[in-house]
């Protein structure tokens, strides 16, 4: 006899199953490619004290290409319907953070391929497939430089992934309300890999890439998360051509505009959104009411230089219980819904004016 927890359990399966088992997926292409990138020419390297037998050789000195950004897409039957999106994903993650979520449900990407929008994932420089320079990191053992000037590689514990992606007050206990699915937080843990974006030059590749990306696609609408949350306005300052819409989802943001960056902000529209228990974490990652502060300062900046800037507080909209990563929250799909509507009615009406 199955127990009613073993019941719902069951219930909820059938749910997640149902939902990823929805019509077939029809597409009109799919692919990869790489934006950016530069040529470097390294010098030979020294012959190793003492060779390791049957170890690979050591490369000549020549030119390598560092700082691409790997891009995969996947493009719906009606996508030349819509302006494509371009999703970016945050610090110790890949594009991983926008597919299938660690519970099993569908992805944002998925989800916007199905509403019909051609979907770009990016993985940003120097994280997953996307490259980056080891030149330091080889002279360090080459004996070059001192190992002082190695730069620092970021990878956050499971424990500071809790605080930061605000699963709960304290690691292990989750809040009454909590939308991530916590119990599948082990699957989440196995997406964090090294943050190498402490080897790379201001300004970041990743801008630079990410607004090549918008003008090679003919416009896009950027959408950041966390560390790279801000990366659509930093591409837009950099190149606008191509950027028709900007999305940035929990992050600290720039509110230090010089008044040429706020112009050229205010001709994109751009939506901000943050979830809930922003001041409910203990210890020294309670540092989301700040973030939020400055999002709202830079929202009115971008209002009051002419924009169409909007900040979507979600329990004031009376969505409760939303954790920092959104896109994979039990509610994603009603929250894609809501970005959705914005882009519908803030840049694909502009686009087709």
């Amino acid at each position: 006899m199955k127990t009613r927890y073993g019941i719902l359990a069951l219930l909820l399966a059938g749910a997640a199953a149902g939902q990823k088992q929805s019509k077939p997926l029809v597409l009109a292409e799919q692919g990869s490619f790489f934006v950016g990138g530069e040529n470097k020419t390294l010098p030979a390297p020294p012959p190793p004290a003492s060779p390791r037998p049957g170890g690979p050789p050591a490369f000549p000195g020549g030119d390598i290409t560092i700082n691409q950004m790997y891009v995969e897409y996947q493009i719906p039957v009606n996508g030349s319907r819509h302006v494509p999106v371009v999703m970016v994903h945050g610090c110790c993650l890949s594009s991983k953070t926008w597919e299938t979520t660690p519970d099993g449900r569908l992805g944002w990407n998925e989800y916007f391929v199905r509403k019909d929008r051609p979907v770009y994932l990016a993985d940003q420089v120097s994280r997953a497939r996307s490259g980056f320079d080891p030149s330091t990191f080889n002279a360090v053992k080459a004996g070059t430089i001192p190992p002082s000037e190695l730069p620092n590689v970021l990878d956050a514990s499971h424990q500071a992934a809790w605080a930061i992606f605000r699963f709960g007050p304290t690691y292990g206990k989750a809040f009454p309300d909590e939308q991530f699915p916590v119990d599948a937080a082990d699957e989440l843990y196995k997406q964090m890999i090294p943050d190498l974006n402490a080897v790379l030059p201001m300004p970041s590749p990743t801008w630079t890439n990410m607004a090549a990306l918008a003008v090679k696609l003919k416009g896009a609408i950027l959408i950041g998360h966390s560390e790279s949350g801000f990366f659509p306005e930093q591409a837009a300052m950099i190149d606008p051509a191509g950027v028709k819409g900007i999305v940035s989802i929990e992050m600290p943001c720039v509110t230090t505009l010089k008044p040429a960056e706020l112009s050229t902000l205010a001709k994109i529209p751009i939506l901000v959104m943050f979830g809930d228990h922003l001041g409910d974490i203990e210890g020294p990652f309670n540092f989301w009411p700040g973030a939020f502060d400055s999002c709202n300062t830079f929202v009115k900046q971008v209002s009051d230089a002419g924009g169409d800037a909007q900040m979507m507080s979600l329990p004031k909209m009376g969505i409760k219980g939303n954790s920092h990563m959104l896109m994979q929250d039990k509610n994603n799909l009603q929250l894609a819904d809501l970005i959705l509507a914005w882009i519908d009615k803030h840049v694909e009406k502009k686009a087709t004016r």
